[in-house]
């Protein structure tokens, strides 16, 4: 599903226009970026929540050539699914 379909969707559901869905998705998109860049962790309660994780430097190598490769330390952003999501997720 795209951010496209989502507008679709939840424009179905509401009683708002597309335009009105997508500057309400992008709020909400933002605002979790935003949260994320200034390091703080971003729950939603049965979905699941988002945060930063440190990664450590480390030796890589270049696919192409060969050639080990120094990787500098990064922050990256995790999801970890909540509980409920994960039960609707889980076919077996």
């Amino acid at each position: 599903m795209t951010k496209a379909d989502l507008v679709v969707e939840i424009s179905k559901l509401t009683d708002l226009t597309k335009k009105e869905t997508e500057t309400v998705i992008k709020t909400i998109f933002g605002s979790i970026t935003t949260a994320l860049s200034e390091g703080d962790k971003v729950e939603l309660r049965g979905f699941g929540s988002f945060r930063i994780r440190d990664r450590k430097a480390r030796q890589g190598r270049n696919p192409k050539t060969g050639e080990t490769v120094k990787v500098p330390a990064k922050k990256v952003p995790f999801f970890k699914a909540g509980k409920e999501l994960r039960a609707l997720v889980d076919f077996n």
